[in-house]
């Protein structure tokens, strides 16, 4: 914002909220935000954005990677969105399945693949029908374990040792991103070769992570934010999809597993991290 002439507390300011994890605040949030008159919103996740839809019909909303904006009902068009909701949007459910085959190119032999979800997430059930087409596809068993709630996160991990899970693909949900070093800790302690939807996990000590680059959404969202303060309708601007994704791999990760990153997935890595 401040390279497009944005400074906070000369001629804009900025109001941020945060559920703490918990879905059952965002409502009131977003009813605060309204209230307080703010002239834009700006969502990153799925649950924010319906909770935001649901507060106001007029106040502009800018998504900045929220998954499947049509699929969520958020829109009911990417070309003509016609509400007060635009920005980006990605395709995380789609690429669920390219990040199932990637982590079976480092863990050929692992057959039995839990999928980590959050079933307040509007998305759950795409991800999961996502997830079991790819593990199908492959000749893998996929396993439904759901951590809805930070207090999950153990039992969750639990229940993946107990299935006898020799991997795991964790869902893009903004739980898994704020909870990021305690779930790693947690993959890590089980010696559990995890995938994840988010750059973030990975730096967090993830074994290989592939999606949308959530840094760049959030900038080009920026820039939607700025037409808007500059006059703009919400209507009049096409709701656009992510078209950089980002394939990390986490070589101290692989190391501590005792795993060998095949030399094709590195290349076609774009962050390696040492």
């Amino acid at each position: 914002m401040q390279d497009l002439g944005w400074t906070d507390g000369k001629n804009v300011g900025y109001r941020y909220v945060y559920a703490d994890n918990d879905v059952g605040r965002l409502d009131v949030l977003a009813a605060e935000l309204v209230g307080q008159r703010v002239d834009v919103i700006l969502v990153g996740s799925s649950q924010s954005a319906e909770a935001a839809r649901r507060a106001t019909k007029t106040v502009p909303i800018v998504l900045a990677g929220v998954a499947n904006a049509v699929g969520a009902g958020l829109v009911s068009s990417l070309a003509k969105p016609g509400g007060n909701i635009t920005g980006f949007t990605s395709q995380q459910d789609e690429v669920l399945g390219k990040l199932v085959g990637i982590l079976h190119e480092v863990v050929p032999g692992a057959r039995r693949i839990a999928i980590l979800l959050n079933e307040s997430n509007p998305f759950h059930a795409a991800y999961w029908a996502s997830a079991q087409s790819a593990c199908a596809a492959l000749d893998l068993i996929a396993l439904r374990v759901v951590a809805s709630t930070a207090a999950q996160l153990d039992a969750a991990v639990e229940q993946i040792v107990r299935q006898r899970s020799q991997a795991v693909v964790v869902t893009s949900d903004s739980l898994y991103f704020t909870e990021r070093a305690k779930l790693q800790e947690l993959m890590q302690t089980n010696r559990l070769p995890a995938a994840y939807a988010l750059r973030d996990n990975v730096v967090a000590g993830g074994l290989l992570g592939y999606g949308y680059d959530a840094a760049a959404n959030h900038r080009n969202a920026a820039k939607y934010v700025d037409k808007i303060l500059k006059g703009a309708r919400p209507a009049d601007l096409p709701i656009e999809q992510a078209t950089k994704f980002e394939l990390v791999v986490n070589l101290k990760t692989a190391k501590a597993l005792d795993l060998t990153i095949p030399q094709s997935l590195l290349v076609r890595s774009d962050e390696v991290i040492q």
